[in-house]
């Protein structure tokens, strides 16, 4: 699984690059620190703010996005935590799988009840034609050693018209979220010139971060471990695979290609699926450029938020961001990951 965690350590920095930017570096000046400090505390009560500002909603795409923002908060209000918000958006008219998907990180991984056992099954009910549901209980049941019940959920996987992690759902609902008040002044970087828009890319890139996304790497062991073994879990491999190069996450298609490249006996496909993983990359690479460069850029600033209000996946954002900025989607001849 090399390809598929190089893909997954790459896509955490391009997701959460703006986030990180808000954390103070280790300084040779304690003005320098003072400052960072003073900075974080405001981008924490600026966010608390739009918190405040959403609650009242009934609509649960803005609570989804109250939630969101106060999952990394420290020390939250009862009431405006992410178990109450996200709580609450699920019993919103009109809230859908999304919302629900949200819930599975409504649990405590120090007592093993991750994911939200409720959630998955409302999920199965809910959306039953995307993989990603699927794959979340297969994870699930790989875990609790019910191997019937596993070769189900493969099944039920491969059959899905779709993959969908809502990321970009949630994306959208935070980039709206995120322009509801002013950044104040403190909140600005003072050695930045993208200005209010660098920290609403800031709070809507990181705070789409606590989307869950499903343990993928538990499909990619299951496939490699029983494929060889019976031949109808290796052709649910496959399809499997075929749908997931075209989900909607740069992860789902990273693990699409490996399944391709490790599981398809045609040395033909599996110099494709290689070279297509290795141009996913590329692409992943570049995005986090762009990321970083928004929080010093306006109107490569705005042109991210802009994107995120316009909807779809993380991947269609990917790869729209790069073919507005003049990138090429394929890698160089001479490129090779990591460089």
């Amino acid at each position: 699984m090399r390809g598929p965690r190089l893909i997954a350590l790459i896509l955490a920095g391009a997701l959460s690059a703006t986030a990180a930017a808000a954390t103070p570096q280790a300084g040779h000046h304690n003005t320098a620190k003072a400052a960072a400090s003073s900075r974080q505390a405001a981008l924490i009560a600026f966010q608390t703010d739009l918190i405040n500002v959403l609650v009242p909603s009934g609509d649960p795409d803005r609570l989804l996005a109250a939630a969101l923002l106060a999952r990394p908060l420290p020390n939250p209000s009862k009431l405006n935590n992410f178990h109450a918000l996200i709580e609450r958006a699920s019993r919103a008219d009109g809230a859908g799988p999304a919302i629900t998907w949200a819930r599975l990180a409504d649990c405590n991984a120090d007592t093993q009840s991750c994911p939200n056992s409720d959630a998955v099954t409302q999920l199965t009910q809910q959306a039953p034609d995307n993989a990603a549901v699927w794959l979340v209980k297969l994870s699930q049941d790989v875990g609790t050693l019910k191997k019937d019940d596993a070769r189900q959920d493969l099944a039920k996987a491969a059959s899905a018209k779709l993959y969908d992690d809502y990321s970009g759902v949630a994306l959208k609902a935070l980039a709206n979220a995120a322009t509801m008040l002013p950044p104040p002044a403190a909140t600005l970087d003072p050695n930045s010139d993208a200005g209010a828009n660098g920290v609403q890319v800031l709070i809507a890139y990181g705070s789409a971060a606590g989307m869950p996304q499903p343990a993928l790497r538990d499909t990619a062991t299951y496939c490699e471990a029983q494929a060889p073994k019976d031949s109808t879990v290796k052709d649910d491999c496959l399809k499997l695979g075929q749908l997931l190069e075209w989900g909607s996450s740069p992860l789902a298609r990273s693990l699409g290609l490996h399944l391709r490249e490790v599981l398809n006996t045609d040395p033909a496909q599996q110099q494709d699926a290689q070279n297509a993983r290795r141009n996913l990359v590329w692409q992943v690479q570049n995005f986090a450029q762009l990321s970083l460069r928004a929080q010093t850029d306006k109107a490569q600033a705005q042109h991210l938020l802009a994107l995120a209000r316009n909807g779809g996946t993380q991947m269609s954002l990917v790869l729209a961001a790069l073919h507005d900025a003049g990138i090429a989607t394929d890698a160089p001849a001479d490129w090779k990951p990591g460089s």
